[in-house]
């Protein structure tokens, strides 16, 4: 039998909206349905117990060239099964490629349709929604590869993610399809990771991550995480037959998608250990969605795969991905992967930093316009200790701390520093910076005189020829009627990123369906995930740069910053305030002295209340020790004294009882 890539589902239940529905629909945790042939074969036995915690992953925590082949052979050896055509990237922990392959039997006269509706075009008129990718010219490898980067960097020793998971946690309500529920909980986060990011590398840098995804992080289902030893090692990304890169609208059945029959293929024996996948967590009291499909659904028998040959398909080489060599990885932690130990600055928070090929720290404490280094460091010591003594959200086992990157920038978005703690995932990196330079942006008064004079967005028709323009000035006078406030993003209020975000939804308040959609947002029916809103919008020419880079048909890449490129430009003309775009879920607050902006921090890791918190109280707790010479912005300027269309607006959101090592409670009030 043969399979559509996003071919049936397989006995849909009743809209429910509880986690008991997703558990009695086959979510994650064992599928509902039959396999595709008769007399399935036996799946493989379970992972060991695991025992890691955050503290395992050591110099032998890597794929070797023999790993990322046997990943792909058996990822093959499923597609040959199934009889369809497939590509395959492996991706090491910091997004290294270690391998693009495709099957023979692929017709490169295809090309890769960007849409969010599973059968073909979408009816949405707008972002990146109906472009169309020629497979000649690796549009089916960018979308690989960014799978495979979606399941490596949203998973740590503490929880398994894939791109199904990210499905279920972008969309515009939570569960997806549940009405008069809010957005997902890291709503935006696909627009991160960018090519044009001034923080996330090229391959023109050997090893050192993280590594760029062409795509941002994807939420179509085909991405797995790899474990060796319960350590995350890398990703696994597959791209098959009809060639759609969409996404999960529907949560309540379950899919025989064939893309993650592969990708689940290609897990066998690097599979995530039960009790860390997502399927066991929960957000909100819904379950996770990790996988709709299992291994006794598998049409190859798990692990019996051979050594390919010519007859099979060939490794390829992808434009500033890889040569079309099979390569190893990088041991994850140890300074060659980009990412090492603190050995000075940080003493007593198991801390690690992000470092160039000599090892030396990436971004050190240093001084701003108006933040000294030694603040800066005593922020991000201090936003360390709260994540250290705060009870994770979305890891197991339970009550272990949070893991989280932490970032801190000056009033115009320069980076003054940046630390980790060693499990937080990868993604958190540059969405931290993210955060932080919005939250500055956002609230610095030459915000909308920035925003007023950036080049327009180009749209595109599906050959990527120029469709239509859009102006980004007008988002500017879209908040400022719906604030009814000439004066908005020039008159200094202070926004997080929870703030912002309220306004970059497309239903505001968010949540409730048929409300008017936020002024920084696309309309309900021409929002998606492929197309957000001014988020998407100021990246917008960046990320088709790279696109057209890589496809051979624009000569220069794009430069270090999103924001600013005219369409078929290398070169931004703006400064490097938003440089790797903006995020618009919580975790930053701006930083002031007095009434003053001096800058932004942003936290990203295991919830978006932790966030929050770590955040607000980083910034507070450094102030006490520093004797008030910086604090949160006062709390008369907080854009929560914002109550546009009757609502007020929210700035932060702790958890009552966040603390693993105390029964404190309110811990964000009064402060």
């Amino acid at each position: 039998m043969r399979l559509s890539r996003k071919g049936f589902s397989l006995k849909p239940c009743l809209l429910l909206a509880t986690s008991i529905s997703l558990l009695s629909c086959g979510g994650g945790g064992g599928g509902s349905g039959t396999a595709p042939n008769e007399g399935t074969p036996t799946p493989p036995s379970p992972p060991p117990p695991v025992v890691c915690e955050g503290n395992c992953t050591n110099a032998d925590s890597f794929l070797r060239t023999a790993d990322v082949e046997k990943v792909v052979q058996q990822a093959v050896a499923e597609a040959k099964a199934l009889g369809v055509a497939a590509t395959i990237a492996v991706v090491d922990r910091v997004g290294n490629v270690l391998a693009v392959y495709r099957t023979a039997d692929i017709d490169t006269s295809k090309s890769l349709l960007i849409s969010s509706n599973k059968q073909g075009l979408s009816d949405i008129d707008g972002g990146l929604e109906n472009i169309e990718l020629p497979l000649a010219v690796g549009g089916d490898a960018l979308a690989a590869i960014s799978k495979a980067i979606t399941g490596a960097y949203l998973s740590t020793e503490g929880n398994a993610f894939s791109s199904r998971v990210a499905s279920q946690i972008v969309q515009e309500h939570f569960n997806p399809g549940e009405r008069v529920q809010p957005a997902g909980p890291l709503f935006g986060v696909q627009f991160s990771q960018l090519a044009c990011s001034d923080f996330t590398l090229d391959n023109s840098v050997t090893g050192i991550g993280p590594k760029q995804a062409p795509l941002g992080l994807s939420a179509d289902p085909g991405g797995f995480p790899l474990y060796k030893d319960n350590v995350p090692v890398g990703g696994v990304g597959v791209i098959s037959d009809d060639f759609i890169y969409t996404l999960d609208k529907v949560v309540v059945d379950s899919d025989m998608d064939q893309d993650e029959l592969i990708a689940l293929a290609a897990t066998v024996g690097f599979e995530a250990p039960t009790d860390r996948r997502a399927d066991r967590i929960t957000v909100d009291g819904k379950v996770l969605r990790y996988t709709d499909v299992e291994y006794s659904q598998l049409t190859a028998a798990p692990g019996a795969a051979s050594v390919l040959n010519d007859s099979d398909g060939q490794y390829i080489p992808v434009p500033d991905y890889i040569d079309g060599n099979v390569r190893a990885g990088q041991a994850f932690g140890q300074a060659s992967s980009g990412i090492r130990a603190d050995t000075t600055t940080y003493p007593n928070r198991e801390a690690y930093v992000f470092v160039d090929a000599a090892g030396q720290d990436r971004f050190p404490p240093k001084d701003g316009t108006e933040l000294t280094a030694n603040e800066v460091q005593a922020i991000i010591d201090e936003a360390l200790g709260v994540a250290n003594q705060s009870r994770a959200q979305i890891r197991r086992p339970l009550s272990t701390k949070a893991r989280v990157t932490i970032s801190v920038v000056d009033v115009n978005g320069d980076v003054l520093g940046m630390a980790r703690t060693l499990d937080a995932p990868v993604f958190g990196a540059d969405v931290s910076l993210q955060k932080a330079r919005t939250a500055a942006f956002f609230s610095n008064p030459a915000a909308a005189d920035f925003l007023q004079n950036l080049p327009l967005t180009q749209y595109l028709n599906s050959d990527l020829s120029p469709k239509r323009n859009v102006d980004i000035a007008n988002y500017v006078q879209a908040l400022r009627d719906f604030v009814e406030d000439s004066s908005a993003l020039s008159n200094g209020i202070a926004f997080s990123d929870r703030a912002g975000g309220n306004l970059s939804r497309p239903f505001y308040p968010d949540g409730v369906d048929n409300a008017p959609h936020g002024p920084l947002s696309k309309p309900a029916g021409q929002w998606s995930p492929f197309s957000t809103g001014l988020q998407l919008d100021l990246a917008m020419n960046g990320i088709v740069s790279h696109l057209l880079h890589v496809a051979g048909l624009q000569t220069d890449d794009v430069g270090n910053n999103c924001v600013g490129v005219p369409f078929g430009g290398t070169a931004s003309s703006a400064a490097n305030n938003i440089a790797n775009g903006i995020q618009i879920f919580p975790g930053s607050v701006p930083i002031y002295k007095g009434n003053t902006l001096v800058g932004g921090i942003g936290i990203s890791g295991d919830g978006v209340d932790q966030d929050d918190m770590i955040a607000f109280l980083g910034v507070h707790r450094a102030a006490e020790k520093m004797n008030g010479s910086f604090n949160n912005a006062p709390a008369e300027i907080r854009a929560d004294t914002l109550t546009p269309q009757g609502t007020r607006l929210r700035y932060i959101s702790c958890p009552q009882s966040p603390f693993i090592d105390s029964d404190e409670q309110n811990v964000c009030s009064g402060k």
